[in-house]
């Protein structure tokens, strides 16, 4: 767990622990809900195919592109809830395929196309 007050901002690393030097991080999707099984019925969007939803969350620039770094304030639901969960969905890709799902960024609409 991580303890934090409703002021405080949560702060979040992910890094991908594989040898190949070619693959890259890139976050799609990052929600927060009170219920760590169910994050459709009540949850908050922070990120969703690529689009920041929050205006708390703040990007932190990594040169290795197999670690994402980022920041968020729960504000509102840690006024309702005791406690929160974070279920984040990445892509791992190949850095150097600019057509991958890493490099196509916020995915307003149509189809999310995934390669490797």
């Amino acid at each position: 767990p991580y303890y934090v007050n409703t002021n405080q901002d949560v702060f979040v690393r992910a890094t991908l622990y594989y040898p190949d030097p070619n693959l890259m991080l890139f976050i799609d999707t990052c929600a927060v809900s009170p219920n760590p099984h169910d994050f459709t019925t009540l949850s908050y969007d922070l990120i969703r195919n690529g689009c920041v939803r929050d205006p708390s969350y703040r990007n932190y620039y990594s040169r290795d592109k197999k670690v994402v770094q980022f920041k968020f304030r729960p504000l509102s639901f840690l006024r309702s809830y005791s406690a929160i969960y974070l279920q984040c969905r990445m892509a791992v890709c190949n850095k150097y395929n600019y057509y991958s799902r890493c490099y196509q960024g916020c995915m307003t609409r149509g189809k999310i196309v995934t390669s490797n």
